[in-house]
């Protein structure tokens, strides 16, 4: 933008990405670019890091001329001559003032830009900082401009936040190095076809990932009636895509080709690979497996989306254990980016690498993680919820915990997050997670009382909070007396009587089980490295990805404090806030969290 003109091939694509890393626009960025295009298109591509093509970067003036690849040098060094001998304009960008409007207008444009910057980015310096530098040059003059720019950039390269975001962008690209993987010169095989069993949310969701890619799939349920029912769903998922323009029409309807419903296994003989997506049941999937064993090429891939059942389980009555994987989508299938890939001790390398192969293809990062019950992303975080269902039995008020953990950057507190994902999911989850860490699980009475009350949260439209279309989850003042209820059989408050703690202390209750837990994982080597639990966690339960990922926050927090704090409530509250013996011994010798693990302590799911 600093030189006197700029020629682009077609479909190039422009932009300032900076934010997306904690940054500003260096160089001159923040004010050239509003001279160029002006100050409102300035504002949006910065703000919010989206590139533009060439062909609209004609149209507002940031880009001269668009020719073909092949002419681009002999163009730009006649352009160049041109505008030496002065047969072109000579244009200095800084200077440029026609674009930017009066001041009036300037004031009106950043005022909304500022409000909106701090609703939707409450905890993010850059965007306010780049709101500033850009109104400095423009009320200053593009050279002072230019030296605020340098002075706030200096800043936020040194933030928290930046150091976060960073960490982030570095750490999603390592997901795809796995050893003994993708270092031993395997080539992924083709998945070209791939069968989906059960077409309920998660199904539906996965076959939409899977066709919007070009992927065949075959979508098989029990009776028309629910598969009727998946493919409405599918159907449903592609047009809410075309609407928020995330899919162009014509692509869709590709897409709606590339499905078949059936009820049956005929279709299945020659599947590349199968992905199970029934109810969370051992029996039923067990059966499942045998039955597509028999009828599936012996290259299939047979995977389960199993969000917390032990794949050695799922997968113990077949011959062929070493195809078995998980494949672990998030929910919605089609919208959320992570795929947890878990890979058992009889898992083959090439199947992984298949899978792994398929993630990227349908646009997810795919994170390779050790089996055990809840895997990387549900064990970890499984603490979450059991935190905030502890304090809200030692009388913290429910509404203030789920407000304080969205301050914190969280889309929801752990309470609308319960009743999003309705009380069927949280009893059979908790029923997994008691019967595999019972030394270390709080088994609330309040999601029981809430169902025997006819609530099933977001699904009825009744839960913590009230749901009615058309406007926000409201807080649900009928709820207290169940929750009152729920404390006398719980018998959790010292002497009868509720705690008092801060804001901080709130949300360090919630978050440091959390990162205790994470400390388990890495000791038991579940992960490859710090960094895939960091992007699984920002990922798949969007922690905010400006802290960098549970252990990356926790190391900043520092596991001194964190060890500290756990000690004394796990002395006050019981053995849920016990330290680990890998978090203990961290912070005893100054070890970051991160630092890799030597060996694995216990190498029952090692990878």
């Amino acid at each position: 933008m600093g030189c006197h003109a700029r020629i682009a091939v077609p479909k190039a694509q422009l932009g300032l990405p900076e934010l997306s890393l904690g940054i500003i626009p260096g160089a001159g960025g923040t004010q050239r670019l509003p001279r160029l295009v002006g100050l409102q298109k300035a504002i949006d591509m910065m703000l919010t890091s989206k590139p533009i093509l060439s062909e609209e970067g004609k149209k507002l003036g940031l880009i001269d001329a668009i020719v073909p690849p092949q002419e681009l040098l002999k163009v730009s060094r006649q352009w160049a001559l041109d505008i030496a001998e002065k047969r072109r304009p000579w244009v200095r960008s800084l200077h440029s003032i026609d674009k930017i409007g009066s001041l009036s207008e300037v004031h009106e444009i950043i005022k909304v830009a500022r409000q909106q910057a701090k609703r939707t980015t409450p905890n993010m310096p850059q965007h306010l900082a780049c709101l500033d530098v850009i109104e400095e040059g423009i009320l200053q003059g593009g050279y002072l401009g230019v030296l605020k720019e340098g002075k706030v950039f200096n800043e936020l390269v040194v933030s928290d936040t930046s150091k976060g975001l960073c960490h982030v962008f570095f750490s999603q690209r390592a997901t795809s190095k796995v050893p003994n993987v993708t270092d031993i010169g395997l080539k992924p095989r083709a998945v070209k076809k791939v069968a989906v069993i059960g077409g309920g949310l998660m199904g539906s969701g996965i076959a939409t990932a899977l066709i919007i890619s070009n992927i065949f799939v075959v979508l098989k349920e029990v009776n028309s009636e629910y598969l009727l029912k998946g493919l409405k769903t599918l159907e449903a998922n592609i047009r809410g895509m075309v609407a928020r323009k995330k899919l162009a029409q014509s692509r869709a309807e590709k897409a709606l080709t590339m499905i078949k419903g059936v009820l049956d296994y005929s279709e299945f003989k020659d599947v590349d690979m199968v992905i199970e997506a029934v109810v969370e049941n051992v029996h039923l999937k067990q059966t499942i497996f045998s039955e597509i064993e028999k009828v599936c090429p012996p290259h299939c891939i047979l995977a389960t989306n199993t969000s917390t059942i032990d794949l050695n389980l799922v997968g113990e009555k077949l011959r062929s254990q070493d195809r078995v994987v998980g494949a672990h989508f998030f929910s919605p299938a089609h919208v959320m980016p992570l795929l947890e890939i878990v890979r058992t001790e009889k898992t083959s390398a090439q199947v992984i690498l298949d899978l792994m192969t398929v993630g990227k293809i349908i646009k997810k990062v795919p994170v390779v993680v050790g089996n055990c019950t809840g895997f990387a992303v549900n064990r970890t975080f499984f603490p979450y919820k059991q935190s905030a269902h502890i304090l809200l039995h030692l009388g913290v008020d429910l509404f203030r915990i789920d407000r304080l953990i969205s301050s914190f950057g969280l889309p929801m507190g752990p309470f609308q997050l319960e009743d999003l994902t309705g009380y069927g999911v949280a009893v059979a989850v908790g029923k997994e997670f008691s019967t595999a860490f019972p030394d270390r699980t709080f088994n609330s009475p309040v999601v029981d009382l809430l169902i025997k009350n006819g609530r099933n949260g977001r699904n009825n439209g009744k839960g913590y909070y009230i749901y009615e279309k058309g406007s926000k989850p409201k807080p649900d003042p009928s709820v207290l007396p169940i929750i009152e209820e729920s404390r006398k059989l719980a018998n959790l408050m010292p002497h009868g009587k509720p705690i008092s703690v801060t804001d901080q202390e709130i949300v360090e209750m919630v978050l440091f089980a959390v990162v205790n837990e994470a400390c388990r994982v890495l000791e038991e080597g579940i992960v490859v490295r710090a960094s895939d639990l960091d992007t699984a966690s920002v990922l798949g339960m969007s922690f905010p990805s400006y802290r960098g990922g549970v252990i990356f926050w926790a190391d900043l927090v520092g596991s001194k404090h964190i060890y500290t704090s756990l000690k004394k409530w796990s002395e006050k509250y019981g053995n849920f806030y016990k330290p680990s013996r890998f978090l203990e011994e961290r912070a005893m010798n100054g070890v970051p969290l991160s630092a890799p693990v030597s060996a694995p302590m216990n190498s029952k799911a090692r990878l």
